[in-house]
């Protein structure tokens, strides 16, 4: 993976995983992958080092590979998006009947 896709693989991560860090942490990423800063900012921030910094973020993205590959949300949420869409482009409106009624919704309710 190019550091390009690294990056966004792990910020999408972040989005599902951020509150399960701890306060330090999670400023830390945020400012990483949603602020766009860089090391050098957030320890000019918060008056520690670049290496620091850097050591928290590397931990924070092993972190979040380790909650990604427990819990697989993120995985499970772009199947269903991509479920969805294959849906999208091939439903009809009797299929849409069938699971309406394997659901238990009737138009009367």
């Amino acid at each position: 993976m190019d550091k390009l896709a690294d990056f966004l693989k792990y910020s999408n991560l972040f989005f599902y995983y951020k509150n399960l860090f701890s306060k330090k942490q999670k400023i830390y990423l945020e400012l990483y992958f949603e602020e766009d800063y860089s090391f050098s900012e957030i320890a000019e921030e918060y008056g520690v080092t670049r290496q620091a910094v850097f050591d928290n973020i590397k931990r924070g993205m092993k972190q979040l590979d380790d909650y990604e590959n427990k819990l697989n949300i993120y995985k499970r949420d772009l199947d269903l998006k991509d479920r969805l869409l294959e849906l999208r482009s091939s439903f009809t409106s009797e299929e849409l009947e069938r699971i309406i009624t394997e659901l238990g919704f009737d138009e009367e309710e």
